[in-house]
């Protein structure tokens, strides 16, 4: 007898949990967003954000280059003195040096600054961008919760219309008992009835297969005892308005073309660094002395790249077209 209370328990919350089930449109929004594959891509944009930041400020770190030759040359620097009893050695022909430097920069420009902020903002331009990818599943979704709840709202008024014409055959067919109205008054209802029952098969047909499309959105099956909470209409519509991510995905393009921009002109800047070098050659720094030596090198390097100017003006353009596209 315990064991039947409990299983009676057990359906009974099993019915009111399925009887009692209610949806809303922003939960189907959620979960169709959590369900489609492309909301994953969202970390994995904030992920290339980050290894590409770092790699940024990498640039700021000592630069080290290792470089090594062997070389051999027809002629040699000689000293063109003669000293009775003294002999000077010439120079070798073959010549062998390796040298290690370093490069810390001390001014890029920007280039490094604006690199970081390129990276933000094209990072920002790929999320707005998913964004609207993500925003055709939500319309998606709206179409069909909405059409759900027309559906229901049919089904309700197909109803309300068959128990009209149940009265009406009824009245009819108490007027032909009476002498009142005749057969073909009485088979005018039949057609409108049979038309009634045929339209709200095609309704309910038409609702199970929104319900069964928004199931796969959602990624949740929802039951005939599920209830579609009605919403606010013009919130919706207000809010769809006001937010669409067409807008915020313009802005980051636009940003990230002045982003572009900086960028070019700092790279067409003079960069301003120390170097330090430390090399072991034959000759070293002492040209008359043919031996293997070791030596170091440090000072301050300018440099100042002009080739960037040649083609400054028509990249410029380009953003500048972009940016009205």
């Amino acid at each position: 007898m315990k064991k039947i209370i409990i299983l009676f328990i057990v359906v009974l919350n099993c019915h009111f949990s399925i009887g009692y089930a209610q949806l809303t449109i922003e939960s189907c929004q959620e979960k169709a967003k959590n369900n489609y594959p492309l909301v994953k891509q969202y970390g994995l944009i904030e992920q290339t954000k980050e290894y590409n930041l770092s790699n940024a400020n990498k640039g700021y770190l000592p630069q080290f280059t290792l470089s090594g030759k062997a070389t051999y040359q027809s002629e040699v620097t000689k000293i063109p003195v003669t000293i009775p009893g003294v002999t000077i050695k010439g120079l070798n022909k073959d010549q062998y040096q390796s040298v290690l430097e370093m490069n810390q920069t001390i001014w890029d420009g920007g280039v490094i600054q604006s690199q970081k902020q390129l990276t933000k903002t094209g990072s920002e331009v790929e999320k707005q961008k998913n964004d609207v990818d993500l925003y055709t599943i939500k319309d998606r979704v709206n179409q069909l919760y909405f059409g759900i709840l027309l559906f229901e709202e049919q089904l309700i008024q197909n109803s309300l219309l068959q128990k009209e014409l149940t009265r009406n055959y009824n009245q009819i067919a108490t007027y032909m008992d009476n002498g009142i109205a005749n057969q073909a008054d009485l088979d005018a209802i039949k057609v409108e009835q049979l038309n009634a029952v045929q339209r709200k098969t095609e309704i309910d047909s038409s609702r199970k297969a929104y319900r069964q499309m928004l199931s796969a959105l959602i990624g949740e099956e929802i039951t005939e005892g599920t209830t579609l909470i009605k919403p606010d209409t013009n919130l919706q519509l207000q809010s769809s308005t006001i937010n669409r991510p067409e807008l915020q995905w313009y802005e980051a393009q636009y940003n990230n073309l002045e982003i572009q921009k900086k960028l070019l002109n700092a790279k067409n800047m003079p960069k301003l660094g120390l170097f330090v070098q430390g090399g072991y050659s034959n000759p070293g720094l002492n040209m008359l002395k043919s031996e293997f030596s070791a030596y170091y090198v440090g000072g301050v390097r300018l440099s100042w790249n002009f080739g960037g100017f040649y083609t400054i003006k028509t990249t410029a353009n380009k953003l500048k077209q972009a940016k009205v596209n």
